[in-house]
């Protein structure tokens, strides 16, 4: 017994961040595509031209990934006997053909691929437009529904004009409540006066941090960065 453990079969984890990363190439690949075939037409280069320049590109880069995966024939991790070896080769061949093949696909689709593209253009374009009619929708809501029925100097007002993107007029000053959470002022940016000590019977703020029912002062700066009255 050498107590050393074999593997019976994939690792989950290590396949699902590998799918991920495969995922992320994907996506990756065809916003290049599609910023290519622009640049290109920008350029005045012909639609049959574009498709060669990008086919070669992408038939030279699956060329590239089967010449490295061809290193990997005769180079079996470790001893494990002539049959684990003779399957080990088979399947680097196997690889490796098939990688000749997505090669030969590819290259042999490449005409018509930069219409293509324009049509996947079009497509990605509404989808955004679609998008950016759901966001004026939600502003619209929001500005007609939410924030006339917060009141001033609440944090629910101070969240309404942040979704609005109307908050950069209020202080940023922070502190902490009793419980640990951090609440941030509701007040107008430039309100603070030290000297401007707010009358407690009333709950008035006067010219110190406002946030709800909770009142702070900038003497404890060093606490994050303000600290609690």
């Amino acid at each position: 017994m050498t107590g050393h453990h074999e593997s019976t079969g994939p690792d989950p984890a290590l396949s699902s961040d590998s799918l991920r990363r495969v995922s992320q190439y994907q996506t990756a690949g065809v916003n290049a595509r599609l910023r290519m075939f622009a640049l290109l037409e920008a350029q005045g280069v012909p639609a049959s031209e574009a498709d060669d320049l990008v086919a070669a590109l992408e038939a030279g880069a699956v060329a590239g990934a089967q010449s490295e995966v061809v290193e990997l024939d005769g180079m079996a991790p470790r001893p494990r006997g002539p049959e684990f070896e003779d399957g080990w080769d088979d399947g680097v061949t196997a690889v490796s053909e098939a990688l000749v093949r997505i090669t030969d696909r590819e290259w042999s689709r490449r005409g018509g691929r930069s219409a293509g593209a324009a049509e996947l253009a079009v497509h990605i374009a509404d989808v955004r437009q679609r998008e950016r009619a759901g966001l004026v929708r939600l502003e619209s809501f929001v500005r007609e529904n939410v924030l006339p029925r917060t009141y001033p100097h609440t944090t629910q007002r101070r969240r309404a004009l942040e979704a609005l993107g109307e908050a950069g007029g209020l202080c940023t000053a922070r502190t902490r409540n009793a419980d640990g959470d951090v609440i941030v002022c509701t007040l107008d940016a430039g309100h603070y006066d030290p000297e401007d000590k707010p009358p407690f019977k009333d709950g008035k703020p006067g010219g110190w941090h406002k946030a709800d029912a909770s009142i702070w002062n900038d003497l404890g700066a060093a606490c994050i960065p303000h600290a609690a009255l």
